[in-house]
Formats: structure tokens, sequence, C-alpha cells
């Protein structure tokens, strides 16, 4: 959903410059996951199915998203950035 609204933003820029662009994380595990925002048993398995088996952490997306808030990125438009662990957007 995000992609397709990050490419249909393409025909709305505006002057002042915008550049609708945004990350597509995987499974990524938040520090509140335990305190309620997953069923128990869920838990265990969270995250499993991506190739490395495993969540994402909080740091592993961060970049990300730094470096679209970067001058770095100022050539970028109507992209996705998948932090997916392996998984295909």
């Amino acid at each position: 959903m995000k992609a397709n609204l990050t490419k249909s933003d393409l025909s709305h820029q505006d002057p002042r410059h915008q550049h609708p662009n945004c990350v597509a994380p995987g499974p990524i595990w938040p520090p509140l996951q335990p305190s309620g925002d997953q069923p128990p048993d869920k838990i265990p398995s969270f995250g499993s199915q991506s190739p490395y088996g495993r969540p994402g952490q909080p740091v592993e997306v961060a970049p990300a998203y730094v470096f679209l808030a970067s001058p770095e990125s100022n050539y970028l438009t109507g992209e996705t950035i998948g932090v997916t662990g392996g998984n295909p957007l």
C-alpha cells in the first residue's frame, strides 16, 4: 500500500520540492512487543518466516529513515526502501 501511494504521489509534486519516498519494513521486533502488541503464543515464532529466520531489530531499520531524512536522498523520488530481512517486496 505505501509503495503504491508513494508512486502515485509523484504526480502531485509541489514547488517545495518534496520527494515522496517510503520505508517498507518487514517483521521488526520493537521493545514493546512482549508487553501486549503480539498474542503470547505468536511471540516465539515472530519473524521466523523471514530468510534470516528472525525478526529485525529497530537499529537495523532506523538507518533507512535517517537516509531519507538526510540531504543525500535529494535525488530519490517515489522510491521504496525494503528492510524486509530478505523477503521480496
